[in-house]
């Protein structure tokens, strides 16, 4: 997971967030506490058996907007999920989560995750423990088919050949729409890895060698990168 918490925001405990100010509630708008909106996710997932194991947040300097990524048990081998999770007081941006084992969120509003499962704006008659139930039960059910994906690209073996190929075409032919010069560095995470879990010539290790690349990008380019990273993968 990735939380960028940019110029003119702060990161904050959970705990923190208890002492945000909440404005009035007005005949079409009801500004739900930041903590509250954390502690009913965790409690819904909670319920749902699904545990977090750590979470960062951040919150803009008027605390009208915050901002935060936690990071599931929920997972598989060598990978875990993550829920990104913005929220806001002055109706600048919906209640909202994103999920996805590459998740980012931004205090510039880049927001981007495998898929979004909770989308709200803050009626009158909104209910945060309906709207998070709804979620978190779309959250399970896409557990599945994200970790089958994830299976069949590390089954998928490939030749150097064809990785250089796909490395090409997102940088020189500009498929990705991320700079050149990153090429090289996504080559040197495929070809030296790090970790042993991204030694084997799979379609995941080079998925692992873009994401570890793609992470010395700014806020905005990270996010335009990110969002079409799984699409371009999974056509290559």
């Amino acid at each position: 997971m990735t939380l960028i918490a940019q110029s003119g925001t702060t990161r904050i405990s959970r705990e923190g967030l208890i002492a945000i100010p909440v404005p009035e509630a007005t005949a079409t708008h009801k500004p739900i506490p930041h903590h509250e909106v954390v502690n009913a996710l965790i409690d819904t997932l909670g319920l749902r058996q699904i545990h977090v194991f750590k979470d960062e947040y951040a919150v803009s300097t008027d605390g009208m907007r915050m901002f935060g990524v936690l990071d599931l048990e929920t997972g598989f081998e060598g990978c875990r999920f993550s829920i990104g999770l913005r929220n806001s007081h002055d109706k600048s941006m919906r209640l909202a989560l994103t999920v996805g084992y590459r998740v980012l969120v931004c205090s510039n509003l880049a927001f981007q995750g495998d898929f979004t499962p909770v989308l709200a704006k803050h009626s009158k008659h909104f209910s945060i423990l309906d709207s998070l139930a709804i979620g978190v039960d779309r959250i399970q059910r896409n557990f599945a088919p994200l970790t089958e994906q994830v299976a069949r690209w590390r089954e998928t073996r490939i030749t150097d050949d064809q990785a250089k190929l796909v490395i090409y075409r997102a940088f020189i032919e500009g498929e990705l729409e991320a700079p050149k010069h990153l090429a090289k560095d996504v080559h040197r995470y495929y070809f030296q890895p790090e970790h042993d879990a991204f030694v084997p010539r799979t379609m995941w290790s080079l998925s692992n060698a873009f994401t570890s690349s793609l992470k010395a990008l700014d806020a905005v380019a990270l996010y335009r990168a990110t969002a079409k990273l799984g699409s371009f993968l999974q056509t290559s």
